[in-house]
């Protein structure tokens, strides 16, 4: 699936959603000492590292430029073991997949038990209100399957996992060391603030709403404020901006309001995307608009 679905990517969504503000992704480079991303179109695969380990969130596309933009970061594709999925979208395993290059073949990939009847083919992914069936994605990689509330660790790394159903039915979140908030495509950032995920391409927006709501009840009883890391749409470090509009979707067929000044005309020109500006700039947080 990866290579045709990249390609689908490339010329059916590159012009359906081209100047309606809705994805808007991080250039390649670091947020902070920890957390760096590769920018592929669209899309960010993130890499967390602390004590000389680095772990993978998400795979991607099947992109023919994800080893050089690691290098970029001086990542060494071969030193990942360990993947976080937080759903199975080929934008976010396409480089796992069997007609990928397979740079990962070692690691061990760790998803959600929902999450992996996708993969078991026990159900079919459908987008658009449920009209279009996504291919099945095949991945041959070893798997650990994880729960909702699950903890565990990579060496001195802690994650913690959230069940955050609706994009996909068994979307997970992950929270590492209690800092860093990994969303998937639970939350779109719009310059005002967090929105459940595009209706288009979820299993159910009802359902991705109130899980949104659930899971800050969930953070906030916790008295957590974590770094909200999106696969779409950049990061923000307020829990309460973050979700600001949980219980509002973003309507993928309409221009944003209110105007993005910072959103790319056309998400798949990566122009901006250069080895100078990952090795010498911090990736900025998102930059609000006051309605």
């Amino acid at each position: 699936m990866s290579r045709i679905g990249t390609k689908i990517q490339e010329t059916f969504m590159a012009v359906k959603f081209r100047d309606k503000e809705i994805f808007k992704p991080l250039n390649t480079g670091k947020i902070d000492e920890h957390v760096s991303c590769v920018r592929e179109y669209i899309a960010n695969i993130f890499f967390y590292s602390k004590k000389g380990k680095t772990i993978m969130i998400d795979a991607g596309y099947h992109y023919q430029r994800l080893e050089e933009k690691m290098q970029w970061l001086n990542i060494d594709p071969k030193s990942i073991n360990t993947i976080l999925i937080t759903h199975q979208d080929t934008d976010h395993v396409g480089a796992l997949e069997k007609d990928a290059k397979r740079l990962f073949d070692d690691a061990t990939i760790y998803i959600g038990e929902i999450e992996n009847r996708y993969l078991t083919a026990e159900v079919r992914r459908k987008v658009y209100g449920g009209w279009y069936k996504l291919p099945l994605v095949k991945i041959d990689n070893k798997k650990i399957l994880l729960k909702d509330g699950q903890i565990f660790y990579i060496e001195d790394i802690k994650i913690e996992c959230f069940l955050v159903p609706g994009h996909t039915w068994g979307h997970l979140c992950y929270l590492i060391d209690d800092k860093y908030l990994f969303t998937g495509d639970t939350i779109w950032f719009g310059p005002d603030g967090g929105y459940s995920f595009l209706d288009a391409l979820a299993e159910d927006n009802e359902l991705a709403q109130k899980s949104l709501a659930e899971f800050e009840k969930k953070l906030k009883l916790r008295k957590l404020n974590p770094i909200i890391i999106t696969g779409h749409t950049g990061w923000y470090d307020d829990l309460e901006w973050g979700f600001r509009h949980k219980d509002q979707v973003c309507i993928a067929t309409k221009k944003q309001k209110p105007h993005d000044p910072n959103a790319p005309y056309d998400g798949y020109d990566e122009s901006a995307d250069t080895r100078e500006n990952a090795r010498n700039k911090l990736l900025a947080k998102v930059d609000p608009v006051i309605p």
